[in-house]
């Protein structure tokens, strides 16, 4: 959401009483079913949830009848803390807030969306001053509690889209068409795409779309793609490249474009270990700019996200606006990924 979007925080914490009166029953019967005691019948049961579930209702576990209090910790929901982006923005959070009597609390997600629903709720139970959560996309129930919680929220990591309150990030898209007018520039013609599934990665599909759009304005598409879940990213790579280069065995790929510098990595080792020249056979490009690949044979092409940046960034929005209520809201802090043509990506521009 962007600062000319309207932006009404509540007037105040939701209370037991909002949900009495959106479900039709007592307070009390609320408290059990939200507590998990006493008898309560199971249509009574589901039609308080499903009350709380809409107004985006969180109970508070740490001051009974105290529903307006808060403790000086900031909620930091990621998906991974395996993936070599996360710290890095972790990093970028700390550094802001141990300047502050704030203190970042982790939860991870794994990328998906149910189980981030529900360490939102048990985050936001606890009552913390701020939300710092990667992401635009969130389920009707995240978004409902995120907007109900009456603190500053900043959405991190992508700018492509509305936000609840802030966003910090780069934009997905415009990154994604920048790599593609680099590949365009440098001569390639036939071009594969390895990566994750993308379905719950949303910020690697706004890469892809705003690639494949700026390859179609050049007259070129996607050859042939190849994806992966799970399992260690270097060795994905590896064998992801092989089995896209052997099937394009009779008309070979120029270049690959990977969704992450890890899986990048992997088919780097693995075209050097074939023989393959790189970047004159086939280029190769990635995305993160993590530090490393700066231990590879060759510099590999990739794009720097700012991921220290925009935790800084975040942590200064949450800090700024717990030190002073009256802070604007609905702060919007687009950063430019920086492109690295690196060793894997032809600098000689070619005319199509």
């Amino acid at each position: 959401m962007s600062q000319d979007q309207d932006f009404t925080p509540p007037k105040r914490p939701l209370t037991l009483r909002d949900v009495s009166e959106a479900s039709g029953v007592s307070e009390m019967t609320v408290s059990r079913v939200l507590r998990n005691r006493g008898d309560v019948s199971e249509t009574t049961r589901n039609k308080v949830l499903e009350a709380a579930r809409e107004l985006g209702y969180v109970p508070n576990k740490i001051a009974g009848a105290l529903a307006s209090s808060r403790v000086n910790l900031v909620a930091v929901i990621i998906p991974s803390l395996s993936n070599m982006v996360f710290p890095e923005v972790m990093t970028g959070i700390s550094d802001i807030l141990d300047e502050t009597e704030l203190q970042p609390v982790v939860g991870v997600t794994h990328y998906k969306p149910e189980r981030e629903e529900k360490v939102l709720y048990q985050m936001l139970s606890w009552r913390p001053s701020g939300v710092i959560i990667a992401g635009l996309e969130h389920t009707e129930a995240s978004k409902a509690m995120l907007a109900a919680a009456g603190i500053p929220v900043v959405e991190i990591m992508d700018t492509d889209g509305d936000a609840i309150d802030a966003k910090v990030g780069i934009s997905h898209r415009r990154a994604g068409r920048q790599m593609a007018q680099a590949i365009v520039e440098a001569g390639y013609k036939r071009i594969g795409f390895l990566g994750t599934k993308m379905p719950l990665d949303h910020r690697a599909r706004k890469r892809f779309e705003g690639f494949t759009e700026t390859l179609a304005k050049a007259g070129l598409e996607i050859a042939d793609q190849e994806f992966y879940s799970g399992g260690s990213a270097l060795v994905k790579g590896r064998e992801m490249t092989q089995t896209i280069l052997e099937r394009n065995a009779d008309d070979p790929l120029d270049f690959l474009y990977y969704s992450n510098d890890m899986i990048a990595s992997g088919g780097l080792l693995y075209c050097l270990d074939n023989g393959i020249d790189v970047p004159g056979d086939i280029g190769l490009a990635g995305f993160n700019g993590i530090e490393f690949i700066d231990g590879l044979p060759k510099k590999l092409a990739t794009m720097k996200a700012m991921r220290s940046e925009i935790g800084r960034a975040a942590a200064q929005i949450i800090a700024k606006r717990v030190a002073d209520s009256s802070a604007p809201r609905g702060e919007e802090i687009v950063l430019e990924p920086e492109l690295k043509i690196g060793e894997t990506l032809r600098r000689k521009k070619k005319s199509l």
